[in-house]
């Protein structure tokens, strides 16, 4: 961290601890000082400040180069833009515009000079109330905190000053409902006094949990029927067959297994649709014959599954393919589109490419854009019966090649690709492309709510442009940050290089970040969605360390998963003062404080049982304090602790066996308790696999000499012999899934049975499942994630 940074951070205003958390992060702290130079800023307010670091991360996450970002920090430095919603709706008009961005439009995107009183913003709230009045009125207080939230989406009230929407709807109330009575006071049950602390605790666990569905991005979303239309009588079609309800979309291309930022994209759509009583399709975009394969059909069903989500229906692109045909020759028949044979360097040059490959030159139209309908329909009907092979014509949509959009350079609509489809056969020649598919088949399902990442913002304009040059209903597609987990890889391209070059065992192996790598490695899908949950949906890219998700993870694990004692290196131990016949049962809970939930088992100690070789050593020091000689332990739930009486060796030196004493009788705290298995409760366990980080960096596809090279060697570890209790682990295998969940959340998701379900936390090593490779007398355990203790050392 750089002091002289610092130093410059804390003379133009900000607090010390400001200035040092802002350096430790290198990027953003560049990125700062460049919009501080733009701006010339050498001294300002801590609001001011604040604007303008959001702006360096806000710029840094979406992409927007410096060039088209200084007219966004003029504004904040000449007191223009004044608020955080000013500055996003800014900095989006010139993400969108680019080099062709204005000061005046930016000005107007972002409501600069729109100063509105609160006597304005009483006078809208009352318009809106009088518009649904019955239904204020019945609600009287209860309702007031709805009206403050959907008020402040009116968009007449886009730039009010947040703070004045409370005392207004207050002021209101009061006017409308008079001082509170007995109708606005819920009864509650009285309950019994309980001591201070664990009233606290019962209050925090009531506590609701947030939810993404009414926050943030999604929380700002329009209501079903506002998205506007170019011709608006197709609302109230569209409505007819909706009721009103959300509708949304999970759409995926069927040519790869999902990972883990799609776990994101389908909590979005699948959740915001459940959570407002909805439907969501799930649709794959199987547009592309040539990359599908039946494997990742059935793999993104049973990973949606997984996530507890249930599609209202599942549909597919090809569906609708005579539709798309029957749409495609009405866009020729209108002038909007135009069969081309142009080359692909062609088409580069057209859309402003230059020889070098870099974009800036001047943009033309293709030479084939005049032609007439009449034979752009006989050209397109020829691409259709198979006079032209592949690369050899495309249709291409008439749109705006001179836009500053690049998604309005005159896109392709239809190919020719000489593959047979999974679904149609051998009847088309001819495929749709994303861009003609998606946005019509989103009309063709009446979606309210086209909800996709930010990569696809620019698409937005042709989407709609699509709908509206064919005439049929426009869904609104709104768009959010993505989901990307660093120090892995998520490119199937690279994934398959890993698996087809044996450095994992296939596409599930639990060190990718694949659905179903993550799955068999046996992290709960209620973990997942409750991560994503506490992430909330913003429109910037969320970058979250590897390390920050397995926090999640272990902590869901922490309240959903029984305890068992596993020794990874078992010790034989001997008691020397017992006879032969010896055992005394001990009740050990599954989960301590929790045995309403898990229970509890009865465990024998006996004349022999074994500890882990970790928990003895010859000598002892000051931090050391399990058994060693002349230190005695105890053993978890036995009455007495027991001590070394002889070590036994083999001819190299290594301890083989301890012979011990129970010290019966002698009631003495030790300064620890180990965990141990008797020997009548063995169950031989044929091999951990103890999983560490894949990648050695943050950034493996940065490595100069490419991604293999940043392999962590000892990315898995396989420990082999260990032993586990075997009535407990019997017990848990035969009651799994648990499916025990979290209080409170809406995220608990009650799974099908299979290995990876079968989960413990094993005492000071980590918390496991039973791997598929595990057979009925065989079996193999894969580390989900370590102990809180151990993850620092990690």
């Amino acid at each position: 961290m750089s002091s002289e940074l610092i130093s410059k951070f804390q003379e133009i205003g900000l607090s010390e601890k400001k200035a040092k958390d802002i350096a430790k992060n290198e990027k953003v702290s560049a990125s700062f000082v460049e919009v501080l130079d733009e701006g010339s800023v050498s001294k300002a307010d801590e609001k001011k400040l604040n604007l303008l670091y959001n702006l360096a991360v806000d710029s840094k996450n979406n992409g927007v180069a410096p060039e088209q970002r200084k007219i966004v920090t003029r504004a904040i430095v000449d007191n223009r833009l004044k608020t955080n919603l000013q500055v996003t709706e800014a900095l989006r008009y010139v993400a969108d515009k680019g080099d062709s961005a204005t000061e005046d439009e930016m000005n107007a995107a972002s409501g600069v000079g729109v100063e509105l009183s609160r006597d304005d913003v009483k006078s809208e709230v009352l318009k809106y109330i009088e518009s649904k009045k019955e239904e204020v009125l019945a609600k009287r207080y209860a309702g007031v905190p709805s009206l403050l939230s959907e008020t402040k989406k009116l968009p007449s009230l886009k730039w009010a000053a947040p703070g004045d929407f409370k005392p207004v709807i207050d002021g209101i109330a009061l006017e409308l409902f008079g001082p509170k009575d007995e109708r606005d006071v819920v009864k509650k049950e009285k309950k019994k006094k309980e001591p201070k602390a664990s009233a606290k605790k019962e209050e925090k666990a009531a506590e609701p949990e947030r939810s993404m569905f009414t926050e943030g991005f999604l929380g700002e979303l329009h209501k079903p029927g506002e998205n506007p239309q170019a011709f608006p009588e197709l609302m109230k079609e569209h409505l007819e067959f909706t009721k009103g309800k959300v509708f949304t979309r999970f759409p995926p291309e069927p040519n790869g297994f999902l990972h883990i930022g799609h776990s994101k994209a389908i909590m979005v759509n699948f959740g915001y649709a459940k959570h407002f009583n909805g439907n969501c399709y799930l649709r794959f975009d199987d547009t592309n014959p040539e990359a599908e394969e039946e494997v990742y059909f059935n793999s993104i069903k049973n990973m949606v599954s997984w996530l507890g989500f249930e599609p209202w229906k599942i549909t597919h692109s090809s569906d609708y393919f005579d539709e798309l045909y029957e749409l495609a020759e009405k866009l020729i028949k209108v002038d909007k589109a135009y069969v081309c044979h142009c080359t692909p360097e062609e088409v580069k040059a057209q859309r402003g490419m230059k020889p070098d490959g870099t974009l800036g030159g001047e943009r033309f139209p293709s030479p084939y854009r005049s032609r007439s309908v009449k034979e752009n329909l006989t050209e397109f009907r020829k691409m259709r019966d198979g006079h032209y092979k592949p690369g050899d014509a495309v249709l291409r949509m008439k749109q705006d090649i001179y836009s500053p959009n690049p998604q309005m350079w005159d896109l392709v609509a239809y190919r020719v690709l000489n593959a047979p489809h999974h679904r149609t056969g051998d009847k088309w020649r001819i495929y749709p492309t994303y861009d003609f598919t998606h946005c019509l088949v989103d009309s063709f399902e009446n979606i309210s709510h086209s909800l996709c990442t930010t990569e696809f913002r620019l698409s937005r304009e042709s989407y709609e442009w699509l709908c509206d040059a064919l005439h049929v209903y426009r869904p609104a597609q709104r768009e959010y940050g993505r989901l990307n987990i660093t120090g892995t890889i998520l490119s199937k391209r690279k994934i398959a290089k890993l698996v087809n070059e044996g450095y994992v065992r296939g596409w599930d192996d639990p060190r990718l970040y694949t659905l179903e790598a993550i799955k068999r490695r046996g992290v709960p899908p209620g973990a997942i969605l409750t991560f994503i949950n506490t992430l909330g949906v913003t429109t910037s890219t969320t970058n979250i360390q590897v390390i920050r998700l397995e926090s999640a993870v272990r902590s869901y694990l922490d309240n959903t998963t029984p305890r068992l004692m596993l020794l990874s290196e078992p010790l034989l131990c001997e008691v020397v003062n017992v006879d032969e016949g010896f055992g005394e049962e001990v009740e050990v809970s599954y989960k301590p404080g929790a045995e309403d939930k898990f229970g509890s088992r009865k465990v024998k100690f006996t004349k022999k049982f074994y500890i882990d070789r970790s928990d003895y050593r010859d000598e002892t020091d000051k931090e050391y304090f399990r058994l060693a000689p002349g230190q005695p332990v105890g053993l978890m739930k036995v009455p007495y602790n027991v001590s070394v009486h002889e070590v036994i060796r083999d001819e190299a030196g290594n301890v083989t066996k301890l012979l011990v004493n129970y010290e019966s009788g002698i009631k003495k705290k030790p300064k620890t308790y180990i965990q141990w298995v008797g020997e009548n409760n063995v169950r031989k366990i044929k091999e951990i696999r103890m999983y560490n980080q894949l990648f050695k960096s943050e950034n493996p596809s940065a490595h100069p000499d490419g991604f293999l090279k940043d392999i962590n060697d000892n990315s898995e570890e396989i420990i082999r012999n260990s032993i586990i209790e075997a009535a407990g682990f019997e017990e848990i295998l035969k009651k799994s899934p648990l499916n025990i969940g979290i209080e409170g959340s809406e995220f608990n998701i009650n799974e099908a049975a299979g290995p990876h379900t079968v989960r413990f936390q094993a005492l000071r090593i980590g918390y496991f499942c039973m791997d598929k490779d595990s057979s009925e007398d065989s079996v193999v355990l894969n580390r989900i994630v370590t102990l809180k203790e151990d993850a620092a050392k990690a």
